[in-house]
């Protein structure tokens, strides 16, 4: 864009009495009320008139003034100009006081200040079943005390130990959450709520559904919800009259199908409505298409597109530029011909090919892989693994880790040290190991025997369990059932990374065996949506098995 023009006149110094007397940024003058009223939740902070603070503009600077410096010392009252204009509350209707279930709290340490504008009440037999489960190492253990350390910090802000500030209520926004407007409110009182004579009065459950019900008789023109991860509790508050809300802030993603899939058809008329304007150019073999139109607002950086058309050369390509209205098209390579086969293994449809291409790609440096079982998401990262370290000597080892949940009932501890703790869960290493050790027929029994030797020489097996502190260098790190990660624990693993490291995701999201977990809120769902669109990551939904026939149908019909 065109630079300003310059000031028509020069500006003349401004008198150091007349900066000192009113320019004093250290001491504002206090506003009485009747002359500027405190802003409402419905109107928005404006900025200073022109009376109030005049500012010349490059275009015409009138004479005796300086470009950056008032005109004129401002006679009326500034405005305070280390405040903060005040967050905006939302017009719809009063803040709702939400009930917080003991599990919300277990689930998500930080759910108190998820609620906006909204209240937060938490029943006294929340607090002792937190006290019940913050001893242990477990997950939900440091959840409960992290959430005690919050509480703690809430608490500290009083200036008395009185009942009655305490009913008034905490602002959540004291301990630097600004995005939390609400109050919290612990019960002070007994509450004696009759239940239904069904439900017996002593389990914890029932107790937090009395104190919705009595704080919905107490609040009659204020909407109290329960908020519960538990599919029980919230059906025995509806079945009570009660409102209740499973805990969604968790999810990244409300329906699993508008997951990024990472991969995009093309229009059918694609090159006519932007072969007019396209610009091409060949680099090392590869060709780039430089494309403006209607297309581009769609893309996003590292996504691969495809346009198949009968009688027609097919075009896979790659985004890698985005730039105002235009795109940079990458054209790929074709992994699915014999001769550009890695350690042996050919793409067999086109969502393998776009994987390989990501996965051989030395500028990606997280990707992600999901699909059913059978697609060949670990044979294909094992293999580009393996070429980039022996082969192109890109990365110095492969270290290859997973979560240990079960699928059915555990077996119980493990003898051995770490790598022999986690064998029986490599199992699809060992498979696929043995799957691209097949290439090498022609060296014989030995030769067999001396390369698989060297191969797992060059892997490292890892619990998940020590990876706090760790730092990869110049490591190709596979994280096989990502589905069953958190978001925590997925920032974990992906925070390990060192200069010149690879992170390869890996997952099923089909086949989740963590509890409190889903499509939505699992770990993996989490990382693929907020790495779409960064230069150094890619994604790819594999849609074709091709483990077996049997293994297809079964994917398609159990």
């Amino acid at each position: 864009m065109p630079l300003p023009k310059p000031p028509a006149q020069r500006a003349s110094r401004l008198d150091a009495t007349a900066y000192s007397a009113n320019l004093t940024p250290s001491k504002p003058r206090a506003t009485p009320p009747s002359v500027a009223p405190a802003l409402t939740p419905a109107t928005p902070a404006a900025p200073p008139t022109a009376e109030v603070l005049r500012l010349p503009t490059p275009a015409s600077s009138p004479a005796g003034a300086k470009p950056g410096l008032p005109v004129k010392a401002a006679s009326k009252t500034p405005a305070k100009p280390a405040a903060a204009p005040k967050r905006t509350r939302k017009p719809a209707g009063d803040p709702k006081l939400f009930v917080l279930d003991t599990n919300v709290l277990m689930h998500d340490p930080m759910s108190l200040f998820r609620f906006e504008e909204h209240d937060v009440f938490l029943p006294m037999i929340t607090l002792e079943e937190l006290d019940g489960h913050k001893k242990g190492m477990t997950e939900v253990a440091r959840n409960v005390r992290q959430v005690s350390r919050e509480l703690d910090q809430l608490a500290a802000s009083l200036q008395s130990s009185s009942i009655a500030e305490m009913a008034k209520g905490l602002p959540l926004a004291a301990t630097g959450h600004r995005e939390a407007e609400g109050k919290l409110f612990f019960q002070t009182e007994l509450i004696d709520t009759p239940l239904p004579q069904g439900l017996p009065q002593g389990k914890a459950d029932n107790q937090i559904l009395g104190v919705v019900q009595a704080l919905k008789g107490r609040h009659p023109g204020r909407e109290v919800v329960l908020v519960s991860k538990d599919i029980n509790m919230r059906i025995k508050a509806r079945a009570l009259g009660l409102p209740a809300e499973d805990y969604r802030n968790d999810k990244t993603l409300e329906d699993s199908d508008l997951l990024y899939t990472g991969v995009q058809a093309l229009p059918a008329d694609f090159w006519e409505r932007h072969g007019k304007t396209m610009e091409s150019w060949q680099q090392g073999g590869t060709t780039f298409y430089r494309i403006s139109g209607p297309l581009v607002p769609t893309l996003l950086i590292n996504e691969l597109v495809y346009l198949e058309a009968p009688g027609a050369t097919p075009l896979y390509a790659k985004v890698t530029e985005i730039t105002g209205k235009t795109a940079v098209l990458k054209t790929l390579k074709d992994y699915g011909h014999q001769k550009h086969s890695v350690w042996g293994v050919a793409a067999r449809n086109r969502e393998q090919n776009f994987a390989l291409n990501l996965l051989m790609d030395p500028e990606c440096d997280f990707i992600t892989l999901t699909g059913t079982a059978g697609t060949g998401k670990t044979l294909m990262t094992l293999a580009a693994a393996l070429a980039q370290v022996f082969d192109e000597r890109r990365y110095s080892e492969i270290i290859v880790t997973r979560v240990t949940v079960p699928v059915g009932e555990d077996i119980g501890f493990l003898p051995g040290t770490e790598e022999e703790k986690m064998g029986p869960w490599m199992g699809a290493l060992d498979d696929n190991l043995e799957v691209l050790a097949k290439g090498g027929s022609s060296a014989g029994e030995w030769g067999r025997a001396a390369t698989n030797d060297l191969v797992r020489s060059k892997i490292k097996i890892k619990s998940l369990n020590f990876m706090r502190g760790r730092t990869f260098l110049n490591k190709f790190v596979i994280i096989d059932e990502a589905q069953n990660l958190t978001p925590k624990q997925m920032k974990t693993l992906i925070t390990r990374a060192g200069p010149g490291t690879k992170i390869v995701c890996l997952g099923n999201l089909a086949q989740i065996d963590t509890p409190y977990l889903t499509e939505g809120s699992s770990g993996l769902t989490f990382a693929v949506d907020r790495f779409k669109g960064w230069a150094h990551s890619g994604h790819v939904t594999l849609a074709r098995g091709e483990r077996s026939r049997l293994a297809d149908f079964a994917s398609e019909v159990l």
